[in-house]
Protein backbone atom coordinates (compact mmCIF):
# COMPACT_ATOMS: atom_id res chain seq x y z
CA UNK A 1 0.00 0.00 0.00
CA UNK A 2 1.44 3.30 -1.07
CA UNK A 3 1.24 6.13 1.46
CA UNK A 4 1.63 9.64 0.17
CA UNK A 5 0.02 12.98 -0.25
CA UNK A 6 -2.74 13.62 -2.69
CA UNK A 7 -2.04 16.42 -5.09
CA UNK A 8 -3.34 19.71 -3.75
CA UNK A 9 -4.83 22.22 -6.14
CA UNK A 10 -3.25 25.65 -6.31
CA UNK A 11 -6.31 27.30 -4.79
CA UNK A 12 -8.91 25.86 -2.46
CA UNK A 13 -11.44 28.48 -3.52
CA UNK A 14 -12.11 28.93 -7.22
CA UNK A 15 -11.37 32.42 -8.44
CA UNK A 16 -9.60 33.44 -5.25
CA UNK A 17 -6.46 34.65 -7.01
CA UNK A 18 -5.26 38.23 -6.86
CA UNK A 19 -6.45 38.98 -10.39
CA UNK A 20 -10.01 37.98 -9.60
CA UNK A 21 -10.00 40.11 -6.44
CA UNK A 22 -8.31 43.19 -7.94
CA UNK A 23 -11.51 44.88 -9.27
CA UNK A 24 -13.19 44.37 -5.89
CA UNK A 25 -10.20 45.77 -4.00
CA UNK A 26 -10.00 48.79 -6.32
CA UNK A 27 -13.73 49.49 -5.91
CA UNK A 28 -13.44 49.28 -2.13
CA UNK A 29 -10.38 51.56 -2.09
CA UNK A 30 -12.10 54.15 -4.29
CA UNK A 31 -15.18 54.17 -2.04
CA UNK A 32 -13.07 54.64 1.10
CA UNK A 33 -11.07 57.50 -0.46
CA UNK A 34 -14.23 59.21 -1.72
CA UNK A 35 -15.93 58.96 1.68
CA UNK A 36 -12.92 60.41 3.50
CA UNK A 37 -12.52 63.25 0.97
CA UNK A 38 -16.20 64.22 1.11
CA UNK A 39 -16.21 64.19 4.89
CA UNK A 40 -12.98 66.21 5.11
CA UNK A 41 -14.22 68.91 2.70
CA UNK A 42 -17.87 68.96 3.72
CA UNK A 43 -17.85 72.72 4.50
CA UNK A 44 -16.79 73.70 0.98
CA UNK A 45 -19.23 71.27 -0.63
CA UNK A 46 -22.20 73.36 0.58
CA UNK A 47 -21.16 76.16 -1.82
CA UNK A 48 -22.56 74.03 -4.67
CA UNK A 49 -26.11 74.94 -3.65
CA UNK A 50 -25.65 78.30 -5.39
CA UNK A 51 -25.65 76.54 -8.77
CA UNK A 52 -29.36 75.70 -8.78
CA UNK A 53 -30.51 72.24 -9.83
CA UNK A 54 -27.01 71.23 -10.92
CA UNK A 55 -25.73 72.21 -7.48
CA UNK A 56 -28.56 70.32 -5.77
CA UNK A 57 -27.78 67.25 -7.88
CA UNK A 58 -24.06 67.42 -7.04
CA UNK A 59 -24.65 68.07 -3.33
CA UNK A 60 -27.03 65.15 -3.14
CA UNK A 61 -24.61 62.91 -5.04
CA UNK A 62 -21.75 63.82 -2.69
CA UNK A 63 -23.88 63.53 0.46
CA UNK A 64 -25.01 60.04 -0.51
CA UNK A 65 -21.60 58.87 -1.72
CA UNK A 66 -20.30 58.73 1.83
CA UNK A 67 -20.54 55.37 3.55
CA UNK A 68 -21.79 55.47 7.14
CA UNK A 69 -20.32 59.00 7.64
CA UNK A 70 -23.06 61.60 8.15
CA UNK A 71 -23.76 64.06 5.35
CA UNK A 72 -26.72 66.51 5.12
CA UNK A 73 -28.42 65.21 1.96
CA UNK A 74 -32.06 65.79 2.91
CA UNK A 75 -31.23 69.17 4.42
CA UNK A 76 -30.28 70.41 0.96
CA UNK A 77 -33.75 69.52 -0.33
CA UNK A 78 -35.34 71.12 2.74
CA UNK A 79 -33.34 74.36 2.43
CA UNK A 80 -33.85 74.66 -1.33
CA UNK A 81 -37.60 74.07 -0.89
CA UNK A 82 -37.98 77.74 -0.06
CA UNK A 83 -36.28 78.78 -3.31
CA UNK A 84 -37.05 76.28 -6.11
CA UNK A 85 -40.15 74.26 -7.07
CA UNK A 86 -40.35 71.07 -5.00
CA UNK A 87 -40.64 68.70 -7.99
CA UNK A 88 -37.43 70.04 -9.55
CA UNK A 89 -35.56 69.68 -6.27
CA UNK A 90 -36.88 66.15 -5.84
CA UNK A 91 -35.77 65.07 -9.32
CA UNK A 92 -32.31 66.65 -9.06
CA UNK A 93 -31.68 65.48 -5.50
CA UNK A 94 -33.19 62.04 -6.14
CA UNK A 95 -30.99 61.45 -9.19
CA UNK A 96 -27.89 62.63 -7.32
CA UNK A 97 -28.75 60.49 -4.29
CA UNK A 98 -29.30 57.37 -6.39
CA UNK A 99 -25.97 57.77 -8.17
CA UNK A 100 -24.25 58.56 -4.87
CA UNK A 101 -25.56 55.33 -3.36
CA UNK A 102 -23.52 53.41 -5.92
CA UNK A 103 -20.63 53.84 -3.47
CA UNK A 104 -22.36 51.49 -1.03
CA UNK A 105 -23.22 49.09 -3.82
CA UNK A 106 -19.58 49.06 -4.97
CA UNK A 107 -18.36 48.62 -1.40
CA UNK A 108 -20.54 45.52 -1.14
CA UNK A 109 -19.34 44.29 -4.49
CA UNK A 110 -15.73 44.98 -3.60
CA UNK A 111 -15.45 44.17 0.07
CA UNK A 112 -18.32 42.21 1.52
CA UNK A 113 -16.18 40.72 4.30
CA UNK A 114 -15.95 44.08 6.06
CA UNK A 115 -19.58 44.25 7.21
CA UNK A 116 -20.80 40.66 7.23
CA UNK A 117 -20.78 40.34 11.00
CA UNK A 118 -23.18 43.22 11.68
CA UNK A 119 -26.61 42.14 12.85
CA UNK A 120 -28.55 44.62 10.68
CA UNK A 121 -26.51 43.78 7.62
CA UNK A 122 -27.19 40.07 8.05
CA UNK A 123 -30.91 40.74 8.47
CA UNK A 124 -31.09 42.94 5.37
CA UNK A 125 -29.08 40.44 3.36
CA UNK A 126 -31.36 37.59 4.48
CA UNK A 127 -34.44 39.55 3.36
CA UNK A 128 -32.87 40.32 -0.01
CA UNK A 129 -31.84 36.70 -0.58
CA UNK A 130 -35.41 35.42 -0.19
CA UNK A 131 -36.82 37.01 -3.32
CA UNK A 132 -35.72 39.60 -5.86
CA UNK A 133 -39.07 41.38 -5.65
CA UNK A 134 -38.66 41.64 -1.90
CA UNK A 135 -35.13 42.99 -2.40
CA UNK A 136 -36.37 45.73 -4.74
CA UNK A 137 -39.19 46.66 -2.37
CA UNK A 138 -36.76 46.78 0.55
CA UNK A 139 -34.41 49.04 -1.44
CA UNK A 140 -37.33 51.38 -2.24
CA UNK A 141 -38.59 51.54 1.36
CA UNK A 142 -35.13 52.04 2.83
CA UNK A 143 -34.43 54.80 0.28
CA UNK A 144 -37.75 56.46 1.14
CA UNK A 145 -37.30 56.51 4.91
CA UNK A 146 -34.53 58.72 6.30
CA UNK A 147 -32.26 56.27 8.09
CA UNK A 148 -28.56 55.44 8.29
CA UNK A 149 -29.19 51.80 7.31
CA UNK A 150 -29.53 52.45 3.58
CA UNK A 151 -25.76 52.15 3.24
CA UNK A 152 -26.12 48.60 4.54
CA UNK A 153 -28.86 47.91 1.98
CA UNK A 154 -26.59 49.18 -0.80
CA UNK A 155 -23.71 47.06 0.47
CA UNK A 156 -25.99 44.02 0.70
CA UNK A 157 -27.26 44.62 -2.85
CA UNK A 158 -23.68 44.77 -4.12
CA UNK A 159 -22.68 41.69 -2.17
CA UNK A 160 -25.63 39.71 -3.55
CA UNK A 161 -24.90 40.98 -7.10
CA UNK A 162 -28.37 42.44 -7.53
CA UNK A 163 -28.40 43.95 -11.04
CA UNK A 164 -27.22 47.55 -10.95
CA UNK A 165 -30.00 49.06 -13.12
CA UNK A 166 -32.92 47.87 -10.93
CA UNK A 167 -30.90 48.91 -7.85
CA UNK A 168 -30.53 52.43 -9.29
CA UNK A 169 -34.18 52.67 -10.40
CA UNK A 170 -35.63 51.60 -7.04
CA UNK A 171 -33.17 53.80 -5.17
CA UNK A 172 -34.07 56.75 -7.42
CA UNK A 173 -37.80 56.19 -6.84
CA UNK A 174 -37.43 56.05 -3.05
CA UNK A 175 -34.94 58.92 -2.80
CA UNK A 176 -36.99 61.15 -5.13
CA UNK A 177 -40.17 60.61 -3.08
CA UNK A 178 -38.25 61.37 0.12
CA UNK A 179 -36.66 64.50 -1.36
CA UNK A 180 -40.08 65.69 -2.55
CA UNK A 181 -41.42 65.46 1.00
CA UNK A 182 -38.42 67.36 2.38
CA UNK A 183 -38.64 70.00 -0.36
CA UNK A 184 -42.33 70.61 0.41
CA UNK A 185 -41.55 70.70 4.14
CA UNK A 186 -38.90 73.33 3.44
CA UNK A 187 -41.27 75.31 1.25
CA UNK A 188 -43.98 75.33 3.93
CA UNK A 189 -41.53 76.04 6.75
CA UNK A 190 -39.45 78.67 5.00
CA UNK A 191 -42.41 80.26 3.22
CA UNK A 192 -40.96 80.43 -0.29
CA UNK A 193 -38.09 82.83 0.44
CA UNK A 194 -37.06 83.28 -3.16
CA UNK A 195 -40.55 83.79 -4.61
Amino acid sequence: MKVGREPVSQSVFPGSGFRSRLPRLLALGAVILLSVAIYAYRGRVEELAGYGYVGIFLLSLLANATIILPAPGVMVAFAMGGVFPAWGIALAAGAGAALGELSGYLAGYGGQAIIEDLRHYEQITAWMRRKRSLAYGLIFVMALIPNPLFDLAGIAAGTLKIPILPFLLWTFAGKTAKMLLFAYAGRWSLGGLGR
